[in-house]
């Protein structure tokens, strides 16, 4: 049977050009990067290496530039990090211009509420990835941070006048995704980022600091920290043909972050532990080879991306996630309603088509997508939904059948909902 892998949002399978540069660091470089012996120093120079090469498609500068182990550790150590490092620095901030500035003689500023001056302001939005959404409610939780979480359209979007309202003197962190990694929408990144930078001159603050996890984006659109505006940006190696495992984050020079992991002091003290050599230079190779060939595949992944949707579309009951232009040209996000997702993805798979329902990184979880939800769709929407995420292997006969088999395994479903059999058989 063919195999139709239609889940590379979830993953993508390693590039062989990625699986050749890394092989001589499995075992003829097999050395520490921080010894200082003949292996150990190739080894550090490889990593140099790579991030030199991160750096400069990000247009940012080597010493920007972190390793970790993943899209989710980089989130976390963004997100929490910056809260812990910050956190004095906000408050004494919050407290200097409320009573006034006498350097400008500018009058005191009023606080949003009487709790501003005591905890930091984080500001995120309700689509964003568990691994910046679940640390955030945990400091949250335990009282740490003042949290808002931005409502979003029916096309998956956030508004930048929202942005704006929601901006308080306490604000100290901003983390918005870039593409939402179940709808593919692509958010206005440079714009908040410069609404942002517009909020710091007006109120003389180098508050907040803005974030965002371009995990999705980093294959598919061009990451120019200085374009973006932004401080801080997480990216990983599993969504762009390279291993898993590892990732990097962006941190704008100057601003300091609390280490979430303490010991070697690696990573500038910022992220101890022996660094994954095969993986960053399987990261550097992986991040060169997509941006190099960006523009054509996402040409040829978006004539693809569009086929499959008209296909699916003509299935009755179906709706559209996402935006309908402002999107990743390789997801497509469609609610089947009156079947159970789940169901649908285990009949696909029998066909050797495999895709996912909502957040593959949830997938153990019954619950429905907080994606679709947050859109307004109903619970019976987010349950039927099914994400199609196409790559470099897909072809046209690939989406044709599915296409094909699609409409079959939909009525076979419904046929067996509830609601469409005769209830005398439930008594």
């Amino acid at each position: 049977m063919h195999t139709i892998y239609l889940d590379h949002a979830a993953t993508t399978p390693m590039d062989p050009r990625v699986v050749e540069v890394m092989q001589p660091y499995f075992i003829d470089v097999a050395g520490n990067p921080s010894s200082f012996h003949t292996v150990g120093l190739r080894a550090k120079e490889a990593v140099t290496e790579a991030r030199q090469t991160i750096a400069r498609l990000l247009s940012a500068r080597e010493d920007e530039i972190l390793f970790t182990s993943g899209g989710t550790e980089s989130d976390n150590l963004a997100v929490m990090g910056i809260v812990k490092a910050q956190r004095q620095a906000i408050l004494s901030f919050c407290h200097s211009r409320a009573g006034g500035n006498p350097s400008d003689g500018s009058p005191g500023l009023r606080f949003a509420t009487p709790e501003d001056d005591k905890k930091p302001h984080v500001m995120t939005s309700a689509i964003e990835h568990h691994a910046v959404l679940e640390p955030l409610l945990h400091l949250q939780k335990i009282g740490e941070i003042e949290l808002t979480v931005l409502p979003v359209n029916r096309e998956g979007l956030v508004a930048i006048k929202d942005v704006r309202t929601a901006l308080k003197l306490s604000t100290v962190l901003v983390s918005i995704m870039f593409a939402n990694n179940e709808i593919g929408t692509i958010e206005p990144i440079a714009d908040i980022g410069r609404e942002i930078l517009a909020w710091r001159k007006e109120h003389i603050t180098p508050y907040p600091l803005f974030h965002t996890d371009a995990c999705q984006a980093a294959g598919a659109i061009e990451l120019n920290v200085e374009k973006l505006h932004v401080d801080l940006l997480t990216m990983n190696g599993s969504k762009i043909y390279g291993p898993k495992g590892v990732g990097i984050l962006y941190i704008r020079r100057g601003i300091k972050i609390e280490p979430l992991m303490r010991g070697g002091g690696q990573e500038r003290n910022i992220r101890s532990g022996t660094e994954n050599v095969p993986a960053i230079v399987g990261l550097a190779k992986a991040f060169e080879l997509v941006q190099e060939n960006r523009e054509t595949e996402n040409a040829r992944l978006i004539k693809l991306r569009d086929r499959l949707a008209e296909g699916l579309l003509k299935i009755p009951k179906t709706r559209f996630n996402g935006h309908p232009t402002d999107r990743l040209p390789n997801c497509v996000n469609i609610s089947f309603m009156d079947i159970e997702g789940e169901a649908a993805m285990l009949y696909l798979d029998a066909q050797g088509i495999m895709i996912s329902t909502g957040s593959a990184c949830a997938s153990s979880s019954l619950d429905p997508s907080h994606v679709i939800l947050a859109t307004g769709l109903s619970y019976e929407a987010a349950h039927g939904s099914l994400r199609f995420s196409l790559g470099h292997s897909t072809t046209k006969e690939d989406v044709d059948f599915v296409i094909a088999v699609m409409p079959k395994i939909v009525e076979r479903l419904r046929q067996m909902s509830p609601v469409n059999l005769d209830m005398k058989y439930f008594n």
